[in-house]
């Protein structure tokens, strides 16, 4: 991209735009996964049918990821996050109108090749920020995404109450999202390329450094989506707890999670990035122990939310590490973000599989293993450090010397 010097004022209201955009893009997911239900009945497919469909959310994800460097160079970053979230959120109607399988297979491949593209043209912005600013933000911003995550939930578990139909769920939702979207994007960073800058390749394999960045990401989203998919199940197979607790206790990491997003650029700033990692894979794998070693609910529900604060702030790190670690932040962020989509579609049937042979508590034994992978390989975090940010500052007015 091209050296273009940004005031204070223009970085600091691009910060709160792309947070803006972030939360945005959480709506979306947490508005289509309370309506899951809904759209396997309309669609008549079984629960294994529904599991194949899903997996082709991260399957478009994966092919379309690469691409967003390549649009962003071909329109500049904020008419190329515009058009690209616009897609995602409008895509959140497609699976509503799915009536049999094949189309909602079609379905979940556009809505997770547009949800991957936004997700890498929106994180290579917060990265892009941050430098500017000379501090971390990109927990925060991961932070902003988890409460959008939560607010649409809200709003998709009470129109699941009152019986309404996905389809006009979906519809208004998608238009009230995209058109905060548009009024976010108002106020980003409009980087354009360099005259002479050459554009990324549409495919092309990741640096070696993203994908030692991505194995860091892997071991937190595995343990992520391991959590998010099984805690209850935990609770209420192995604890014999009421539907009731067990579901809060999904909620309870859900939380756990946005809260230590949200404060944990604090934490970033005064540690970096490579300490704080260490010591969050060291509570995530002291929550592991306590969850298979729980002989009462509450134990295991502490041991969750362990997990939960351990993990929360390592994905958001891994994005900023990857931006930083090469000429081409885009293709690296994608590479990472493929990675960590690819361990969060494994992770659930991956500890299904394994509790199916054995028990879940063995399963939950590969996560805390994966979470000491954290402290052992947090270094690689250390890839790149934040150039000196390339912000004006406003000279103070000098008096006129002449009476």
């Amino acid at each position: 991209m091209s050296e273009v010097v940004f005031d204070q004022v223009e970085v600091k209201r691009a910060r709160y735009a792309v947070a803006a955009v972030f939360a945005v893009h959480g709506a979306v997911t947490g508005s289509f996964a309370t309506r899951v239900p809904w759209i396997q009945d309309h669609a008549s497919v079984s629960a294994g049918q529904l599991g194949f469909a899903l997996a082709f959310t991260a399957f478009g994800a994966s092919c379309s990821m690469p691409l967003a460097g390549r649009i962003t160079h071909r329109f500049g970053s904020r008419a190329a996050l515009r058009g690209l979230l616009s897609l995602w959120t409008l895509a959140l109607v497609l699976p509503s109108l799915a009536p049999n399988l094949y189309t909602l297979c079609l379905a979940m491949f556009a809505y997770g090749a547009t949800a991957g593209m936004a997700d890498v043209a929106m994180n290579a912005l917060g990265v892009e920020v941050e430098r500017l600013l000379g501090k971390s933000i990109m927990s925060g911003l991961h932070g902003m995404w988890s409460a959008g995550a939560l607010i649409g939930s809200a709003a998709g578990t009470l129109a699941a109450h009152l019986g309404a139909d996905a389809r006009l769920h979906f519809a208004l939702a998608a238009a009230a999202l995209t058109v905060l979207g548009v009024l976010a994007c108002r106020w980003v960073l409009d980087l354009q390329p360099a005259e002479d800058e050459e554009p990324p390749p549409r495919f092309a394999l990741p640096p070696r450094s993203a994908l030692l960045i991505g194995a860091v990401g892997f071991c937190a989203v595995f343990a992520e989506g391991a959590s998010l998919d099984w805690s209850a199940v935990y609770l209420r197979d192995r604890m014999d707890t009421s539907a009731g607790l067990a579901a809060a206790c999904t909620t309870g990491f859900m939380l756990t999670m946005a809260l230590a997003r949200l404060v944990g650029d604090a934490v970033v700033n005064r540690f970096g990035s490579v300490r704080t990692v260490r010591v969050g894979g060291v509570l995530a794998a002291a929550g592991g122990l306590l969850i298979v070693v729980a002989d009462h609910p509450a134990v295991a529900m502490g041991g969750f939310a362990l997990m939960g604060l351990g993990i929360a702030v390592v994905v958001p790190l891994c994005f900023a590490a990857a931006g930083r670690s090469g000429p081409n932040p885009s293709l690296a962020i994608a590479g990472v973000a493929t990675i960590t989509y690819t361990s969060g579609l494994i992770a659930p049937s991956a500890i299904g599989g394994i509790a199916q042979a054995t028990s879940l508590m063995v399963s939950f034994g590969l996560v805390t293993v994966l979470a000491c992978g954290l402290v052992v390989f947090a270094g690689v975090l250390r890839a790149g450090d934040r150039d000196r940010p390339k912000v004006s500052r406003r000279p103070a007015a000098v008096p006129d010397p002449r009476p």
